[in-house]
């Protein structure tokens, strides 16, 4: 008997159970949902995965479902052309006021002591007036040697003019009143040469805070040696800064209204003060105060750009700067969204309006919805 078995041809009956089960099988297949009222699917093609995510079309344009909306935060406005004041952003940088801010400096060459309170270091708040340091003076030796000797003939002379006026008090009715009184004077001169030679030599000169506020720099350690003119604490008013621009334009200073600095992702409005008369680095300084002490987070010498509103009013459409995005080839676009999923990339010409908004004069017309949250996320989708 073979180990190998002939395989059997199916039956009549096999054969009908099996187009019975795939006839069945086509029946329970799913069918095309029926269109709703107001949408006709026509010949739409069958749905493939990954359909109903993001599409980017030929012409540039995305299709973004509503979860995806939601999921990356998009929000949009709707825009209206008005009458805008034109701006311009210029480099600027923090300053210090003269008036809430000071050097301190030593006038002699010495020893650095501390102070009563000990050395104040960097960020720590000090009062007018406060004795930041002592700085001990450095003598020649040679010339300490001579102020001990000038001492000593002083010293010398005046007691020679203490005993002539106790002299001269016991005669005063047999000597003229004037030579008692020459005789006094000149011991009265002699104790304040004393007295100033005195202080000479073991004189120090303490150094005080000029004005309120924090130590900004402080470049000393005890026992420091240092030279006149030399700046050995520097002290800011926080809440007190300035802005200094640079304008290019020396007609510029004419047409400021005010202008803005963006502080912690929020536009800090600044008053004009004036402008320089004199070219620094072919630019005209613009200086800026600040209305309340949005500043103080700022350090001094930080470098910030100054968007400063000038005078008059032109057409365009505002929009937050966050609208503002780039596309592959660096030139200024938004998106406009032209139907509940769809979006459209549009070329703008901008300009700053302020520290947190644009101006756009060509690319938008009334009435268009235009992303303002999440822009820079949309170039993302592929």
């Amino acid at each position: 008997m073979s180990l190998l078995r002939q395989r059997r041809a199916p039956g009549p009956l096999a054969v009908v159970l099996r187009v019975a089960l795939a006839v069945g099988f086509l029946a329970s297949s799913p069918r095309p949902a029926p269109a709703h009222e107001g949408h006709d699917h026509g010949d739409a093609p069958a749905s493939v995965p990954g359909s109903g995510g993001p599409q980017r079309s030929a012409d540039g344009s995305l299709r973004l479902p509503k979860a995806s909306q939601r999921l990356v935060g998009l929000r949009t406005v709707l825009v209206r052309e008005d009458a805008l004041a034109r701006s311009v952003e210029l480099p600027g940088r923090v300053a210090i006021d003269p008036d809430a801010g000071g050097r301190v400096q030593s006038t002699v060459a010495g020893r650095v002591e501390p102070g009563p309170r000990g050395l104040p270091g960097v960020g720590e708040r000090v009062a007018r007036g406060q004795v930041l340091a002592v700085v001990r003076p450095s003598v020649d030796p040679v010339a300490r040697s001579n102020q001990a000797a000038l001492l000593a003939e002083l010293r010398a002379a005046r007691a020679l003019a203490a005993a002539r006026v106790e002299r001269l008090g016991g005669l005063a009715d047999t000597v003229p009143r004037k030579e008692i009184d020459a005789a006094a004077s000149e011991l009265a001169s002699l104790d304040g040469r004393i007295r100033a030679v005195s202080g000479g030599l073991a004189a120090s000169e303490p150094l005080v805070a000029p004005v309120l506020g924090v130590i900004a720099r402080a470049e000393v350690l005890a026992g420091q040696v240092v030279e006149p003119r030399e700046t050995l604490f520097e002290i800011v008013d926080p809440t007190r800064l300035r802005i200094e621009a640079s304008g290019f334009d020396v007609g510029l200073a004419a047409r400021v209204a005010d202008a803005s600095v963006a502080v912690g992702g929020r536009a800090v409005p600044l008053a004009f003060v004036g402008a320089g008369r004199v070219l620094r680095e072919q630019s005209v300084p613009l200086v800026f105060r600040a209305k309340d002490a949005a500043l103080a987070s700022l350090a001094v010498g930080q470098p910030v750009p100054v968007t400063v509103r000038l005078s008059g009013r032109v057409r365009g459409v505002a929009l937050p700067a966050s609208a503002l995005v780039r596309n592959a080839a660096n030139e200024p676009m938004v998106w406009v969204k032209t139907a509940p999923e769809r979006f459209e990339p549009r070329r703008v010409r901008a300009e700053p309006l302020d520290a947190a908004r644009v101006r756009v004069a060509e690319g938008l017309a009334d009435g268009e919805r235009v992303v303002t949250e999440g822009a820079s996320l949309l170039g993302q989708f592929r």
